[in-house]
């Protein structure tokens, strides 16, 4: 993974795009030697008008002020020690915000950026915060309620990349970056993000009976709204091994 940004970097990006009444994303590439691999921010927005931005990644200007005119970033939660190259130069444009990490990545997230907190309870039940359970504490996750449904935005768990053209896709697609449904990360990835398999296993059976899920929101590749419940069944049945 490419080193944390020690001064406000924008890299390739859409618009940010309303998802919810309450929530905003915005994918990013980065440049890779086989091709650009998509990134992507997620910005749920708790009843009082406060942000949580979930794996940040800088923008333009213009967008850095659309984005605040939904709300002021409050919360900054890095959900993973590979989602921490952006955490630096946020913490120094936003001071008061409080930096969130899953505890197992404490450490390497601190390195970069101080951590305030490895659990927290925003007081509002539209926006929850965890650590998921099968991770040795390595990834977190939000669950997010709106007027639409609830929506699942997840980290390097779960993967929604789509075959791409050419050699770099055939090396994306080979390593198991890409695929033609939502699919757990690489084996390189995978080792890291998944620990104990029955216990994510039970996490992704207990998160498919949400109410009213209508969406999973992942780091890398599209938003999962077409059956997002039978996809984590499907993934848990292939932890069954």
């Amino acid at each position: 993974m490419p080193q944390p940004f020690r001064s406000w970097r924008v890299l390739p990006h859409s618009q940010l795009s309303v998802v919810d009444d309450n929530l905003l994303t915005v994918v990013g590439d980065l440049p890779m030697p086989i091709g650009d691999f998509p990134r992507r921010m997620t910005v749920a927005r708790l009843r009082d008008g406060r942000l949580v931005i979930f794996s940040a990644i800088s923008l333009e200007e213009r967008e850095m002020v659309a984005l605040e005119k939904f709300g002021p970033p409050t919360f900054l939660v890095v959900p993973s020690d590979l989602h921490r190259m952006d955490a630096k130069i946020w913490k120094e444009r936003y001071p008061r915000v409080l930096v969130l990490a899953p505890e197992g990545a404490y450490d390497k997230v601190n390195e970069v950026v101080p951590v305030d907190a490895t659990a927290f309870d925003f007081r509002d039940q539209s926006v929850q915060f965890l650590t998921v359970p099968g991770t040795e504490g390595h990834e977190a996750a939000l669950v997010v309620t709106s007027a639409g449904g609830t929506t699942l935005v997840l980290n390097e768990l779960i993967w929604n990349i789509d075959d791409r053209p050419g050699f770099g896709g055939w090396l994306m697609r080979i390593s198991g970056m890409t695929g033609k449904q939502p699919h757990f990360p690489p084996a390189l990835v995978a080792r890291r993000a998944i620990r104990d398999k029955p216990a994510l296993r039970q996490q992704l059976e207990t998160w498919a009976a949400l109410y009213a899920l209508k969406r999973i929101i992942v780091s890398h590749g599209a938003i999962i709204d077409h059956d997002p419940a039978g996809v984590l069944r499907e993934l848990a049945k292939q932890l069954e091994d």
